[in-house]
């Protein structure tokens, strides 16, 4: 049947991470495609990776590595879907052969920001405060805001971070300004941070098969590669 007859449906079985940030990543892909391919319809996998249940593993090292995106490619590889929906800032440099990106999205602000308990500005964090991070690049943008901060690696959900400052076991954190957005998280008190972020940041990826024709063609649509 042709792609474009007006009772066609196309069910795709989709890979992502089972988090609640990415679940809402996979339906911004969804409505992103839909004025372009409105027959379309997303069966989604939830996967737990191996970034997502080892916490301890410090990123700042990790470089471009699968660390969050392996079991949901292997998927992929397998069959099991017809593509795979990550951060595009997490895929790993090369992708797994066989694997092609299909599209980037134009995503949201690729900004971070450094988020405070309510009340609180980067003049009150005591001297010494406890500020987590997860990278040695935002490690830098904090030390450049005040040189005596105390950078600590933490993971975890961004729900799960946020509660660590709740709890006042870290005086501050930085988090990309997009997951806040998508989280609804907006009303948390934060600074805008605006050194250089990581590439990609905030843009979402979709990971198809090299031999699959079809998914290529329909998600070039959303590609900002191509635009």
């Amino acid at each position: 049947m042709h792609l474009l007859d007006d009772d066609f449906v196309l069910d795709i079985p989709v890979g992502a991470r089972s988090s609640k940030l990415s679940k809402i990543q996979v339906w911004e892909v969804f409505f992103a495609l839909y004025p372009h391919h409105p027959y379309i319809l997303f069966s989604p996998l939830w996967v737990q990776t191996r970034g997502d249940k080892d916490k301890k593993t410090s990123l700042r090292d990790l470089g471009k590595s699968d660390f969050f995106t392996k079991e949901i490619d292997d998927l992929l590889l397998s069959h099991n879907c017809r593509i795979a929906i990550h951060s595009a800032k997490d895929l790993p440099d090369p992708l797994p052969q066989g694997l092609k990106i299909a599209a980037i999205t134009s995503g949201l602000t690729s900004s971070d920001c450094l988020v405070l308990r309510d009340n609180e500005t980067l003049s009150t964090l005591a001297p010494s405060a406890k500020v987590g991070i997860s990278s040695a690049r935002r490690e830098e943008m904090v030390k450049a805001l005040r040189e005596d901060l105390i950078c600590k690696d933490i993971r975890g959900t961004i729900e799960e971070r946020l509660l660590q400052l709740d709890r006042k076991e870290i005086d501050a954190v930085v988090m990309a300004e997009a997951a806040l957005i998508r989280l609804n998280l907006t009303s948390r008190n934060r600074i805008p941070l605006l050194q250089k972020t990581a590439p990609l940041q905030g843009q979402l990826a979709v990971v198809v098969r090299e031999d699959d024709a079809e998914m290529l063609q329909i998600f070039s649509a959303i590609d900002s590669r191509s635009s």
